[in-house]
Order: structure tokens, then sequence, then C-alpha cells
């Protein structure tokens, strides 16, 4: 396993040419970094789940280079779906389609649809086109840690994750911090209106503002499974608590407006909603550095952003 800090051309081909090979390679996005592997491969997408412990029902999101590729991995393609595509990639955002033939069980975890996106990370997007040069069709990418545990932010939370069940051919892209922090907005396109499976930087006032979007919760709907959907995902070794007082020699995340009780150990004060979520992550793992047992986390409130990072914390508090 390497880390390669300065990411020049010749690094993204070089990484490019290791998910060729059938390598996996860790890379930024702009919500988490992800672990990267030959999304048509089984054995390459087989390492993905040894590597993160990662239940084999559990599906992958497929990263692509461009719109253009959606008709290879997806069939009877919504226009609404077209709609959310053309305004929000590159970007934050996962559409779950029709799979077509290209879309094997080993990505979809068994099921007759597909999750794509197009990130919006000079570094990820070079990788992906650099890949598609070579003849991919797209990368298997689901967040560089193990299952259950807190997504990585910066490539060095990924080492801390993941050395030990690397290989020395295996990458790791450091692209410094993920701006955004959380993952992508996962958005059901099977329905006649789309649905949010699981929110994100993309909100629902914004999708609402370009199609219909269905609120309801429905069975068919509740059968997908989607990555990230699980009530207990996104944990520290910590135990999570929400919207209590913290105590001495406890950790705390809260709004810099929020004062820090004595000795308590502040983990971050960010100062908005967009600054909460992208240092989360990063202050869990901060946390566990320190050795705490205990992160108590004052919960934003209000709507758009706000929503996925109450969401993010609620399933860390469950636990691993």
């Amino acid at each position: 396993m390497e880390i390669m800090i300065n990411v020049t051309e010749d690094v993204v081909k070089k990484a490019a040419k290791a998910l060729k090979d059938g390598n996996l390679v860790a890379f930024p996005t702009e919500t988490v970094y992800g672990l990267g592997a030959d999304a048509t491969s089984r054995n390459a997408v087989g390492r993905v789940y040894s590597v993160k412990g990662r239940p084999s029902d559990h599906p992958l999101i497929v990263h692509i280079a461009s719109i253009n590729r959606l008709d290879d991995w997806a069939v009877n393609i919504p226009d609404y779906a077209f709609t959310l595509a053309r305004e929000f990639w590159p970007g934050p955002m996962t559409l779950i389609l029709k799979r077509s033939d290209l879309a094997k069980d080993f990505i979809t975890g068994g099921q007759n649809h597909v999750g794509l996106r197009i990130p919006n990370q000079p570094i990820a997007l070079a990788l992906l086109n650099e890949f598609e040069k070579l003849g991919g069709s797209g990368v298997a990418a689901p967040s560089a840690n193990r299952f259950g545990a807190v997504s990585p932010t910066t490539a060095n939370a990924v080492k801390d994750e993941l050395e030990n069940f690397l290989k020395l051919e295996d990458l790791i892209l450091d692209g410094g911090q993920c701006l955004i922090g959380i993952e992508s907005t996962i958005i059901n396109c099977n329905e006649i209106t789309p649905s949010v499976l699981r929110s994100g930087a993309i909100t629902n006032e914004m999708i609402s503002k370009i199609c219909d979007l269905d609120n309801s919760t429905n069975s068919d709907k509740a059968k997908i499974r989607a990555p990230g959907a699980l009530e207990s995902h996104y944990s520290p070794n910590a135990k999570v608590v929400l919207d209590s007082v913290a105590k001495n020699g406890e950790g705390l995340i809260a709004m810099a407006d929020i004062p820090t009780p004595s000795g308590v150990i502040r983990l971050a004060s960010p100062n908005s909603i967009k600054e909460f979520a992208r240092d989360f992550y990063a202050a869990l793992r901060l946390g566990d550095t320190k050795k705490l047992e205990k992160v108590v986390v004052l919960l934003p409130k209000g709507d758009g952003l706000a929503v996925a990072i109450r969401d993010r914390a609620t399933k860390a508090s469950s636990g691993k």
C-alpha cells in the first residue's frame, strides 16, 4: 500500500492502471474518501467487501465519468432521473436505477437496481476519466473504512483504518480533506416520482425545485437496500450521546456559539452547518484518538444539510 501525496497526472495514470489490473485505489471525493475497484471485476469487488468486512448483500455505488455512461449501467431510466443528473452531477448525489446486464449481483447485492453517481472532485474525475481511457466502465467505491465505522475524510484516516487490510499494490490518493464531509444523497428513481433513501448535501428542498418528490413511506421503497441505510452506522469506538450535557473527561461536538463545560474536551466548534458536516467525522475520529469513552453531540436544528447531519449522528449513537 502506497500513499500518493502529490497526485500528478502520472500518478492518476498509475492509479487507473492499478484499478484495471484488479487492485484497489482509495481516492478523495467531495463527500468522503472512497475505496475503488473495477466495477466489472468480481475479484476486485470481492476484495472491497473483504477489506471493509462488508456484508455481501450490501450494495455498492458505481462512480462513472460522465452522464453518457448512464445507459451502460441502467435501463428504463425515467426522464426525471436525467433532469436530476443534469442539474446535480458532478455532485454528491447517487441515483438508484433499474440495472442493466453490466451491473452484476456482486455490485447490486442481488437487487434489480444499481446506484450511480459522478463525484465533484478533480482527482476523482481525473481518475474516472483515465480509467475509462483504459477501457473501464465504472469504479465501485464505498467509503474507505471498515463496515459500520466512521467514514474517512482524509487520506491519513484511510491509512489508519485500512493499512492492515490493503496489499502493496493498492494505492491511496491524497486529495486533502473532503469539502462536504458526509456521504451523498441517495435518490430512488424506480417509481413515478423520486424519493430520498439517504439524506445528504443535495437536500429535499433542492430536489423539489427540480421535480416532484415523494416524501411518503411505502413498502416497496423500504425494501431497497441502500448504502448507509442501517440503523447503526458511522460509529466510532466511543459511545456517542445526542443532545446531552457533556461531563468532565467527555468529548463535545457542538456549534461554536455553545460554550464548553469545564473539564470537557472540545472536538469541534463549527461556525456553520456546512462546517459541521465537513468536520463531523474527523471530530469523531479525534475522540477515538484521544481514547475518549463518550462523545456528546449537540445536534444542529433546521432543514437542508442539518437533516443529513442528524441522520449520521443518530446512526453513530446506535453503536457498532
